[in-house]
């Protein structure tokens, strides 16, 4: 046994045994992306550097043996540090995209890619499911938003963008026909009541997304219809029978709304006593809100802008409210927002900004390129919709010509994690070129990606332990090294056994199943 000190835990372990191991056995986390449990050690990320607290050296945890009288720092500044850099320079060679450029550019970030192939597999009660995580209001969206996720959509480098609106629109239609409409899994009740003053898209999405998540919301509406602004639309592009479905469904998930009932200033200067929180969603500012005791400027009420709070701290301001915006669906994206803040200013009695993920992104394709993502999708054209929009044909097969440019493992990447837990810069050391997209597809529905790898290692090894004829290999030398199958050999002659092993076990979306997010 040999005796050693890790963060002033004394600990002792038998000869042999990791730093890392030692650390992991009192519940001291070391991050890592080499280590495999059952596989032979190969240092490579170097995430897992900790420090000599006697000379100050870094070193590997999860190669280096303990060794009697260590003293190690896991978490020190310094330390933090040297692991970020680390994460920095994997990511200056990683040519991926955690989130596709469509959703990225949705205000609502919607998940289009995944609605796409759910879409594509005439799967559309679950696409539904997908498009109303955040957005509510699908059907009104898909005849009204003029589409800034179509401009970020990369198919259009190639011919023409996705018809991502008339997609959307196609599952909220096909759901609002069914006899039993589609209704989320409601949380149980808080005893939080959330007064929203405004029934227009804002409004609309608070209350559905905090009646989800268990608080009462409790609509205030001065007219005798919901739906704000979107009352004013030419019935021709959107009749007030799609605003009713719509609103009937927020309504069903058990939110309160009280019609021709109008906020003034005393009124107003009560809820926040009575209610535990205040969401303003009332549109532009009028003379009538204008009175509301919040700091304002000429373009609207002052919040916040990650976390939507005023200076009353139990009040929030979305949508129009803010600013004058023509799209619906930013105001319908900041009511799915504030209703996240909400719920966690009410589990932690903090107010903190709507939480971003780390997004890995490489920009524009290049023309040889193309090739590589047409693989995942069909050739025909963009299909054509008349006034009823499309048909369930047309709508698989628009489906289907989506590229799928989001990560296949963008939930259980450990590099996009890490990055997000250390705050990496993804630029800090990025080349002026990059490597060239590739996509070998294996006939078990695995897709290997070389320009993700970290090359960590893990896939050689498990190839050699389970005697594959040719495996993965290291390939080439210094910063041209690569991850491949010998011989030139194809990826399903390297992978003839281990093809689900190897995909589960990478730390990226490097080696990934074909349709991982469609099993969640």
């Amino acid at each position: 046994m040999v005796k050693l000190i890790i963060d002033n835990h004394t600990i002792e372990v038998p000869e042999g045994t990791s730093v890392w191991q030692a650390a992991k056995s009192v519940g001291i986390e070391i991050p890592t992306m080499c280590y495999l449990e059952g596989t032979e050690h190969f240092t490579s990320c170097m995430i897992c550097l900790v420090k000599d607290a006697k000379n100050g050296r870094f070193f590997a945890s999860c190669s280096t043996p303990a060794f009697e009288g260590q003293h190690i720092i896991t978490n020190d500044e310094e330390t933090i540090e040297s692991r970020k850099a680390a994460l920095e320079l994997l990511l200056s060679e990683h040519v991926g995209d955690c989130e596709a450029p469509c959703q990225l550019v949705c205000p609502a970030h919607m998940n289009i890619p995944l609605m796409n192939r759910l879409i594509a597999k005439g799967d559309f009660a679950k696409a539904l499911e997908v498009v109303k995580r955040d957005i509510a209001l699908p059907s009104i969206l898909g005849r009204i938003c003029p589409a800034p996720c179509e401009a970020g959509c990369r198919r259009k480098q190639v011919d023409e963008a996705v018809s991502i609106c008339l997609l959307k629109r196609y599952v909220g239609d096909e759901d609002l026909k069914t006899e039993k409409p589609y209704q989320p899994q409601l949380a149980e009740l808080s005893g939080k009541k959330v007064a929203i003053i405004g029934a227009g898209p804002a409004g609309l999405a608070a209350a559905y997304y905090l009646q989800i998540k268990g608080h009462q919301a409790v609509i205030f509406e001065k007219n005798s219809k919901a739906g704000g602004e979107l009352l004013q639309i030419d019935q021709e592009l959107l009749p007030s029978s799609v605003i009713e479905q719509e609103v009937a469904q927020i309504l069903a998930t058990g939110v309160e709304i009280r019609l021709n009932e109008t906020i003034d200033a005393d009124r107003f200067a009560a809820l926040p006593e009575e209610y535990d929180a205040v969401v303003v969603a009332t549109g532009t500012i009028s003379e009538e809100n204008s009175a509301f005791c919040l700091k304002a400027s000429k373009t609207g009420f002052l919040a916040d802008k990650t976390s939507y709070q005023t200076n009353i701290p139990n009040v929030f301001a979305v949508g129009n409210s803010l600013r004058a915006s023509k799209l619906a669906v930013r105001s319908v994206g900041q009511g799915k927002e504030v209703a996240t803040v909400i719920d966690n200013y009410f589990k932690t009695a903090e107010v903190s900004g709507y939480p971003e993920r780390f997004n890995s992104k490489f920009g524009r394709l290049a023309e040889v390129e193309f090739i590589q993502y047409k693989k995942d999708s069909e050739t025909a054209p963009r299909q054509k919709a008349d006034k009823s929009g499309f048909t369930r044909d047309a709508a698989i097969r628009e489906a289907k010509r989506c590229m799928h440019c989001d990560c296949r493992n963008p939930e259980s990447c450990v590099l996009r994690e890490l990055s997000d837990r250390y705050q990496a810069v993804q630029k800090r050391f990025q080349s002026e070129e990059r490597w060239n997209v590739e996509k070998f597809i294996h006939r078990e529905g695995i897709v290997y990606e070389p320009n993700k790898c970290i090359k960590c290692g893990i896939c050689v090894r498990l190839t050699r332990q389970h005697q594959e004829e040719f495996g993965f290999t290291f390939i080439g030398r210094g910063f041209d090294v690569k991850v491949g199958v010998p011989f030139n050999e194809s990826v399903q002659k390297g992978l003839e056994k281990t093809a689900e092993i190897v995909a589960k076990a990478c730390p990226t979306g490097a080696l990934s199943m074909f349709n991982i997010e469609e099993q969640i």
